[in-house]
């Protein structure tokens, strides 16, 4: 729940990096809420983006930078490793791809993510500096900035496909 929400400000700069990027991730999610599988695969706009692709690449990414930059895990068969092509791979769906699956792989990201940031100290550095040198700050605001853009991405595509509007 963000500040706005509930109409209090966080305690801490801790608080407040965790509260900014729960409130982007649940826009949007609630962005692709209600939308069958087939509108979800759509990219009606001038992009090749879609809802779908938007929520498949933010759980994909939430599990790098967290448990991968962040954690330090590896994974077998999966990034860093493994390097995928195209480049925006993780943005592509196909008909397998469901709306259910993707929401319910990003939630469980999200919960890794948070039990990963909460273990650490913001100025913690990151376990791979091979990949990028920063600590779990940076991590934090990088996702509030990455999360909020493609929830800004998900508000037009979903105003474009039904017309609702808001995050």
């Amino acid at each position: 729940m963000s500040y706005v929400e509930n109409k209090t400000f966080a305690a801490s700069e801790r608080e407040a990096l965790e509260s900014f990027l729960d409130a982007q991730r649940e826009g949007l999610i609630r962005k692709i809420e209600g939308v069958d599988d087939a509108t979800a695969r759509k990219a009606p706009t001038a992009s090749s983006l879609s809802l779908l692709g938007l929520v498949k690449h933010s759980a994909i990414w939430e599990r790098r930078w967290f448990q991968v930059v962040m954690g330090g895990r590896e994974f077998p068969d999966e990034w860093p490793t493994v390097k995928t092509e195209p480049r925006d791979a993780d943005l592509m769906v196909g008909e397998n791809d469901t709306v259910d699956h993707w929401v319910a792989y990003y939630r469980e990201q999200i919960e890794q993510s948070r039990a990963v940031a909460a273990s650490m100290d913001l100025d913690s550095p990151c376990a791979r500096p091979d990949l990028i040198e920063c600590n779990v700050r940076y991590v934090l605001f990088h996702m509030i900035e990455e999360t909020a853009r493609h929830a800004g991405h998900a508000d037009i595509i979903r105003e474009t496909l039904d017309g609702s509007r808001g995050m």
